[in-house]
C-alpha cells in the first residue's frame, strides 16, 4: 500500500516520525506487509528554530499544523538520543505546544529500541511535551517492540512476526479510538 492511505473516517492519519531512514523502514514496512493502516508521514520540513514570540509563524510550520489538524490520529516513532528526545524532534514538538492542533487527538507511539535502556527517557519525554499539547494517548496503541538487526530482511522489511503483529495490533487500537472519537 502507498502512503497516503485512511486510518479511519474522513481525516487521513498523520504520523509524527523523526526517525533513521533504517527505521522508518521497519516500522512502514512492517505495518505494509501486515496489511495495517498505513498512514501518511508528516514532517516539518526546514529547520525553523521554535521561537514561541514568533509572529506570523512560519509556512512550514503552519503547514505542518494543518497536517496534524487534518489527522485523525498522531503515531509517533522516535529514537532516544543522548538520553532524551532528539533535538531536532523535540523542536518540531515544540512548534504544536500552545496549538489547538493535537487537542484532544488519539496519539500513541512505537518505540523500536533494542537497547537496555528500551529509550525510556525518550518516551517519558515525549508523554511529558505531549501533556502539554493536550493530546488523548491511547495507552494501549502505546508499544515497546524492540527491533534488532537481524530481524530485517535484505530488502529492508521486518521479518520478525512477532514485531509485525504488534504494529498491527498497535494500529488497530488507534484506529479504534479514531472510530470512537468520530
Amino acid at each position: 500500500m502507498p502512503l497516503g492511505h485512511r486510518l479511519t473516517g474522513e481525516q487521513p492519519a498523520a504520523v509524527l516520525k523523526h526517525a533513521s531512514p533504517r527505521t522508518r523502514s521497519r516500522v512502514g514496512r512492517a505495518s505494509d506487509a501486515s496489511r495495517a493502516p498505513v498512514v501518511a508521514v508528516a514532517s516539518l520540513g526546514v529547520e525553523a528554530r521554535f521561537k514561541s514570540s514568533r509572529d506570523p509563524l512560519p509556512a512550514p510550520v503552519v503547514a505542518f499544523r494543518r497536517r496534524i489538524e487534518d489527522a485523525a490520529a498522531l503515531l509517533i516513532c522516535t529514537p532516544e538520543y543522548a538520553g532524551g528526545l532528539p533535538g531536532s524532534f523535540k523542536n518540531l514538538l515544540d512548534w504544536t505546544v500552545g496549538g489547538i492542533e493535537i487537542g484532544d487527538k488519539p496519539t500513541a507511539w512505537i518505540n523500536v529500541s533494542a537497547s537496555l535502556t528500551k529509550a525510556a527517557n525518550a518516551h517519558e519525554s515525549l508523554r511529558l511535551v505531549l501533556g502539554y499539547t493536550g493530546a488523548a494517548i491511547v495507552e494501549e496503541a502505546c508499544v515497546h517492540l524492540p527491533v534488532r538487526p537481524e530481524m530485517i530482511g535484505p530488502d529492508g522489511v521486518i521479518t520478525d512476526e512477532d514485531v509485525r503483529q504488534g504494529i498491527s495490533r498497535s494500529l488497530a487500537a488507534l484506529s479504534a479510538r479514531c472510530a470512537v472519537s468520530t
